[in-house]
Formats: structure tokens, C-alpha cells, sequence
């Protein structure tokens, strides 16, 4: 690989796939209740002022719980790719659009897109097609580092991703080109 192919490294269909896959299961190992609240942000309607789009929130923390479980005995490399893929899809909502909606400071719009990968690929594409399916300031600041701090407790580095890009808040120069 070229030093240009390095510092822009994508992720793969098989990358992005693994690490949705992994967020399923680890949704689906907390039952039917997280499942329904998941279902019914995205068949809510997002012009309504509905407080209870928001019971999803006290599921984050075990969610999390359960990923972390499902990616111990990960190999470096294999945390590294997941740790690219939340990078990147962070990076790829990180827009004036999706902004408008969710709202927030530096710190306080990256844990908003967090907030969006944490609930899966469905929601995700959903609030990426139409960012008004998004929940305005909701945040889940654990999930933006999560994969990164797991290599660091488990291999003593920060990964390098190769990516190029960056997960903070307002750094997509396509997603504020208008601004």
C-alpha cells in the first residue's frame, strides 16, 4: 500500500458489517424491551414532542457493557478496523443538517452522533438520510472512544486507524460546505 493509501484507509463492506453486526448482538442480549424503545425511534414521528424517545437512554450503559464483552478477546488489528468504522461514521454525520437537529458545542455534537451509531446501523442510515429521525440533544459521549480505549486497556496504544479523518465535531469539511 502507498503511503496515500495508509493515511486514507476506508473501511471495508466486511469491516462496517462486523462492527454492526457486533452492535446488534449486543443489543439483542438485552432483550425485547431496548428492541421495542430501537423500533420506535424509527417509526416515531419526528415533528412530535415525545419525551419518551428518550427511555432508550438508560439501556446505553449495558449496552455497552455487552459490546465490550463481545469484543475481549479481539486481536488488535480486528479492534483497530471496528475503531475505524465508528470513526468514519462519525466523521460521515458530522454535518450542518445533521447539526440543526441534534445541536451542541464541539464535545456536545460528537456524543449526539454518538448517541446515532450507539442505536445501530438501521437507525444510523435512517437519521443519515434524514437527520430530523435524529433525537435533538440526545448524547452518548462512550460509545465516540469506546473501541479506541478497549485497544489502549488491552494493547498499551491508541489505534491508528490510517483513516486521515477525524471523529470531533465539525471537521467533515463536506458536511459544512455550505456553512
Amino acid at each position: 500500500m502507498s503511503d496515500t493509501e495508509t493515511a486514507n484507509r476506508l473501511p471495508t463492506a466486511e469491516e462496517e458489517d462486523r462492527f454492526w453486526g457486533l452492535v446488534e448482538a449486543a443489543w439483542q442480549r438485552l432483550g425485547p424491551e431496548p428492541a421495542a424503545l430501537r423500533r420506535a425511534l424509527l417509526t416515531r414521528d419526528p415533528a412530535a414532542d415525545d419525551d419518551s424517545a428518550y427511555a432508550i437512554d438508560t439501556w446505553l450503559d449495558p449496552f455497552l457493557d455487552q459490546l465490550g464483552q463481545l469484543c475481549a478477546d479481539l486481536s488488535s488489528p480486528e479492534l483497530t478496523d471496528l475503531d475505524r468504522v465508528v470513526e468514519r461514521s462519525l466523521y460521515d454525520i458530522d454535518r450542518a443538517d445533521v447539526h440543526a437537529v441534534i445541536d451542541g458545542s464541539d464535545d456536545g455534537f460528537l456524543y449526539g452522533r454518538g448517541h446515532v451509531v450507539a442505536l445501530g446501523r438501521e437507525y444510523y442510515e435512517a437519521v443519515r438520510a434524514d437527520p430530523r429521525r435524529a433525537l435533538p440533544d440526545a448524547a452518548f459521549q462512550r460509545i465516540c472512544y469506546f473501541l479506541a480505549h478497549l485497544h489502549r486497556e488491552r494493547f498499551g496504544d491508541w489505534p491508528e486507524t490510517g483513516s486521515g479523518i477525524s471523529r470531533e465535531s465539525f471537521y467533515n469539511p463536506a458536511g459544512w460546505a455550505d456553512q
